[in-house]
């Protein structure tokens, strides 16, 4: 995740945002607890084995955020630029698949972990199923390519899901990311990703059809947490680390933190990963 305020006025108008939103969302059950970008603080984040770890921490969901390389295959990647967390260099925008996959994803974490490599979504899917997490996927679009990054990957996790299992939680920053997502694939769930309070948030989440509010723990108040439970959202709140700052979310109504710390955090909020629907 990561920075990035959510207005209508911000983002070019999205597909179908004449379409009138629900009253009120369906109610979509949320976990505890999620682990950001696999378990963040414990392995190399966006890579499978990060995955693999935070399930050994306990934590039945993970979060990872999704981007095209130039050729469009959707990897599971954060920043614009290679260089924070692999030995390559440039935007991954203009790195073609069989470049990236001959990066070291690893080594700038730990030595331990040299020779990671940057995996596609399909196999990430494939570990979730392996491993029985389940998931929160961040459509994170490079500039300019908001729809077709959406529409891969809502396409990927058609192809790759097991029809017996409810979908992952599709959420962005991206206006257009999520309205692509809506009308590709309206029955898989969506949230809004924000970052300081948009004063249109409902509206926008009500017209993209969303589910669920994912916000910055530094600009949540308790009187907005409590504004977007009664509006019937599930309310997801981002980077928490500290066990008695989750406690106090908890407190405000929040259902869901997300964390690079899932271990600790689990054993503040309940020693339980939490409900997975």
């Amino acid at each position: 995740m990561g920075q990035g305020a959510v207005t209508m006025g911000d983002a070019a108008k999205p597909p179908g945002s004449g379409r009138t939103g629900p009253a009120r969302p369906s109610p979509l059950p949320l976990p505890k607890v999620i682990g950001h970008r696999g378990a963040a603080a414990a392995a190399p984040e966006n890579t499978l084995e990060g995955i693999r770890e935070a399930a050994r921490l306990g934590v039945g969901w993970v979060e990872f955020d999704v981007k095209l390389t130039a050729d469009g295959v959707p990897v599971l990647f954060h920043d614009e630029t290679l260089e924070r967390t692999t030995d390559g260099s440039g935007r991954l925008a203009e790195t073609a698949f069989r470049d990236l996959r001959a990066l070291d994803a690893g080594a700038w974490f730990g030595e331990r972990w040299r020779g990671l490599r940057i995996p596609d979504l399909e196999q990430a899917l494939d570990l979730l199923v392996e491993l029985g997490l389940h998931a929160n996927v961040e459509i994170k679009p490079c500039p300019g390519r908001e729809v077709e990054t959406a529409t891969i990957a809502v396409e990927t996790i058609r192809r790759a899901w097991p029809e017996d299992r409810p979908w992952p939680l599709l959420s962005s920053f991206s206006l257009a990311s999520l309205a692509a997502a809506r009308d590709e694939a309206e029955d898989m769930p969506r949230g809004l990703l924000t970052w300081r309070r948009p004063a249109d948030w409902a509206a926008v989440a009500a017209d993209l059809g969303c589910q669920t509010v994912h916000c910055a723990d530094c600009h949540l108040t308790r009187d907005w947490a409590q504004e977007i439970r009664r509006g019937g959202y599930g309310l997801a709140v981002y980077t928490v680390n500290e066990p008695s700052r989750a406690a106090e979310l908890i407190g405000w109504g929040v259902d869901c933190i997300i964390t690079d710390r899932p271990d600790a955090i689990l054993e503040t909020v309940s020693g339980k990963s939490g409900t997975v629907f």
